[in-house]
C-alpha cells in the first residue's frame, strides 16, 4: 500500500527539490525514495521508471520555463523582446541549473500538459520572431538557431567553460547582438 500522503505529485516535488539541491545527475529513484521516506520499489506505485519520472519532472520544469519566457516576451517586439527573452532564458538556467536540463527534453506526446507547456515555450520564441517578420517554416529554422545559440552559451557558462579574461556578461550581450543581426537578415 502506498505511504499516506505520497502521490505522483509529491514524488515529482521531491525530485524537483533533489535536482535543485544536487543537480540533474542526482535524480535517481533511490534518491527520491530516500527523500520521501519509502523503499525504492514503493515509488513504482507512483512512477513506472526513472525515465517516466524524468519525463514528469520535465513536464513540470517546461511549464515553469514557458511561463518565464512568456512573461519576458509579453508586450515587447523585435530586439527588445529578443533581449528580454534571452536574459530570462539565461537567468533561468543560472538560477535553477538542476532544473534547466529538463527544460530541454522533448515533451512526451502522451502527456497533453507536457505538450502544451512545450508549445507555450516555443510560442514565446515564435512571438519574438514575429517581431522580425519571421514566420511559418522560416520560424522553425530561426527557433532552432536561437535555441541552440542560447543553450550553447548557458551550458558552457554553467560548466565553467569561459576562462578568458573578458566579462561573460559582455560576451552574452554580443551574442544577443549577433542573434538580433541574424534575425533582422533572416531569409523568409
Amino acid at each position: 500500500m502506498p505511504r499516506a500522503g505520497l502521490s505522483t505529485a509529491a514524488v515529482v516535488e521531491a525530485a524537483l527539490a533533489l535536482v535543485d539541491e544536487q543537480g540533474a545527475a542526482a535524480l535517481t529513484l533511490a534518491a527520491v525514495a530516500a527523500r520521501t521516506g519509502v523503499a525504492t520499489p514503493s515509488l513504482y506505485k507512483h512512477v513506472r521508471s526513472l525515465d517516466a519520472l524524468q519525463q514528469l519532472v520535465s513536464a513540470a520544469v517546461t511549464e515553469q520555463f514557458a511561463g518565464v519566457l512568456e512573461r519576458a516576451a509579453a508586450g515587447r517586439a523585435g530586439a527588445d523582446a529578443l533581449r528580454a527573452v534571452a536574459a530570462a532564458y539565461r537567468a533561468y538556467a543560472r538560477d535553477l541549473p538542476g532544473r534547466y536540463p529538463f527544460a530541454q527534453r522533448v515533451p512526451d506526446p502522451t502527456d497533453p500538459a507536457h505538450v502544451t507547456a512545450g508549445e507555450r515555450a516555443v510560442g514565446a520564441i515564435f512571438a519574438v520572431l514575429r517581431g522580425y517578420g519571421v514566420e511559418g517554416e522560416a520560424a522553425v529554422d530561426a527557433t532552432r538557431m536561437l535555441r541552440s545559440t542560447l543553450h550553447g552559451f548557458v551550458s558552457l557558462e554553467l560548466a565553467g567553460g569561459f576562462g578568458l579574461p573578458r566579462s561573460v556578461d559582455r560576451s552574452f550581450d554580443r551574442l544577443v547582438d549577433g542573434a538580433d543581426a541574424a534575425l533582422r537578415a533572416w531569409p523568409t
